[in-house]
């Protein structure tokens, strides 16, 4: 078979669980439509659990149809875009689905953005309104930019009495240089305040005609790895095939009857989509944790009996070591997942002699609407972030041209699908470089290095930016990582190249010691460590020492700053 016909024939599809079905049926609806459906269906279950405060389904969906009204009136139109500048709280779930009710798209924004960075997002998706935390305000008045209402909201508004203090201070200390605006300051300023509003319009939101497939859902920016992020058009279609897509590959979770830890941040597509909608459009409850308090979270985890849980390569490998790990019976849950980024084989390993279970692997962008990929609950593949979803189209090409490679050997992955962004927000040149026609088909180029074996199992290897180019050879950066993280020593490592006129780039480490090991092993000793197991070239060739290393929102280690880094030496 050739490998056009290798992929195309889809082997994945054998090793499916036997309930799970190669293609589903995705319905012309859009987001709110699909929440109503599950508030009306589970009006008394309770929705969200913020610190011990429980909202149920109809009163979840008596608050967003208030805020609905309440943007409505303030004039904000279908197709318009309001910015969420908010960490995990109810306020978002209600700010998200209402202002998708009229019509309107969302932004989200990271709460640990800068000002600089805040500007360049409400700029680019000319958002005219704004929610925000109290708390983070400041950065949004330094921008400058002209917003037509900014609305202001506070952490303690949905906390229990007694936890209202508390959460306020645990804020203070992680934000202690932001400053909530007085009452004086928000009236003289002009800015709006959440409760008044719910307050004061009625639960009769405006009825808006909304075209699933056409209408825009959420501008999510992506991390830009050059220059300033740039948006991924999700519609409302998007975001409803990507709920029926992942429902379809997980029937072992049942509507209206789990209970996820939703700790992850909403800015983030993961946290966003996989957690928050696709939970709420299930009848899920939300255990919601504005910081990931690590005691909290497992505290909450058998207190709630939770069902799912979702993290990030770094938290398990926080967990994997820390000594209350062990208080939650972790055979129970159904799912434990892991996205964001790639796990090494040592945490794997590691996790499953703690526990005795599996953590199983996803895979996604941003631009998929989370996710593409996952590893079948019933047949896991160490090394292997699973199969593509079902409607899901996925191959692997040369990663600067349209050639299918041989099965097994790697390339850019290419993925199509319903969930698939329509492109790039104004952005045309980056659309038409990622969005391709080929086979009858519209694929994404993914950027990312891949294989696929003779299964249908997809194996990741580097992002094609991390690739290193040392003396005409090829040197994966995820490789050289793999090597220094099995290291007992090595708690961290970031591999990047470093330009040099001579060999074309220099592989450059960047290592954290375990604290014992501070100042008693040394560069010399890293490198011999790495020529043990890696063939020459791939030998990093500078070792920097380092107390930690730059982190992305999710908790990855930034290749890209430290490659900045590395080229400003």
């Amino acid at each position: 078979m050739d490998a056009k016909k290798a992929y195309l024939s889809k082997p994945w599809l054998k090793y499916y669980p036997k309930d799970v079905p190669a293609t589903v049926d995705i319905p012309d609806l859009s987001v709110p439509e699909l929440f109503d459906q599950m508030a009306d269906k589970f009006r008394k279950k309770t929705a969200v659990i913020f610190y011990g405060k429980k909202i149920s389904y109809a009163e979840l969906k008596d608050l967003i149809d208030r805020f609905a009204t309440a943007l409505a009136d303030l004039g904000v139109k279908k197709g318009g875009t309001v910015a969420l500048f908010l960490l995990n709280c109810p306020q978002y779930i209600i700010a998200y689905f209402a202002a998708l009710k009229i019509g309107a798209k969302v932004t989200p924004i990271s709460p640990v953005y800068t000002s600089h960075e805040i500007k360049h997002q409400l700029e680019d998706s000319d958002a005219e309104t704004i929610v925000c935390q109290d708390i983070l305000y400041d950065n949004v008045e330094k921008t400058g930019v002209a917003l037509k209402h900014v609305i202001l909201t506070s952490i303690a508004e949905y906390l229990p009495g007694l936890k209202k203090m508390l959460g306020k201070s645990a804020l203070g200390k992680a934000y202690g240089e932001m400053h909530v605006p007085t009452p004086t300051f928000i009236k003289k300023a002009g800015l709006i305040q959440f409760q008044d509003l719910i307050k004061k319009y009625p639960p009769k939101p405006p009825r808006v005609q909304i075209d699933p497939k056409k209408d825009i859902a959420a501008l999510p920016y992506t991390g830009g790895t050059t220059g300033l992020p740039k948006a991924a058009i999700l519609t409302h279609y998007n975001m409803v095939a990507l709920v029926h897509q992942t429902v379809a590959f997980w029937p072992i979770f049942e509507e209206g009857k789990e209970v996820a830890i939703a700790a992850l941040p909403f800015f983030h597509i993961y946290g966003q989509v996989v957690i928050m909608l696709n939970g709420l459009v299930q009848g899920s409850t939300l255990v919601l944790f504005t910081t990931p308090d690590i005691d909290d979270i497992l505290e909450a985890m058998e207190r709630y009996g939770a069902s799912g849980f979702y993290g990030v390569p770094t938290l398990f490998e926080y967990l994997k070591e820390y000594e209350k790990t062990d208080r939650v019976d972790w055979k129970r849950l159904k799912l434990i997942a892991c996205g964001a980024d790639t796990l090494h084989d040592s945490t794997i390993c590691a996790w499953e002699n703690r526990t005795g279970t599996k953590i199983l692997e996803g895979y996604g962008m941003t631009e998929t609407t989370a996710v593409t990929h996952s590893t079948p609950y019933d047949r896991p593949k160490t090394g292997s972030f699973g199969v593509p979803l079902p409607n899901i189209d996925a191959a692997i090409i040369e990663p600067e041209g349209t050639k299918f490679v041989p099965v097994g050997e790697e390339g850019e992955l290419i993925v199509s699908g319903p969930n698939i962004m329509q492109g790039y927000w104004k952005r045309p040149k980056e659309t038409k470089e990622s969005i391709i026609e080929l086979e009858g088909k519209t694929w994404l180029r993914t950027g990312d290095l891949v294989r696929m074996d003779e299964e249908g199992y997809f194996h990741f290897f580097d992002r094609k930016r991390d690739l290193i180019k040392y003396k005409g050879y090829s040197v994966f950066a995820r490789h050289v990582e793999e090597v220094l993280y099995s290291h007992p020593q090595i708690k961290a490592a970031g591999v990047v190249g470093v330009s040099d006129p001579k060999v074309g780039q220099l592989i450059k480490a960047y290592v954290v010691l375990e604290s014992e090991a501070r100042g008693k092993i040394s560069e010399e000793e890293v490198m011999d460590f790495c020529k043990a197991k890696l063939a020459h070239y791939k030998v990093p060739k500078i070792i920097e020492f380092r107390g930690e290393l730059p982190k992305t929102d999710v908790g990855k280690v930034s290749r890209r700053e430290l490659r900045e880094e590395g080229d400003g030496c």
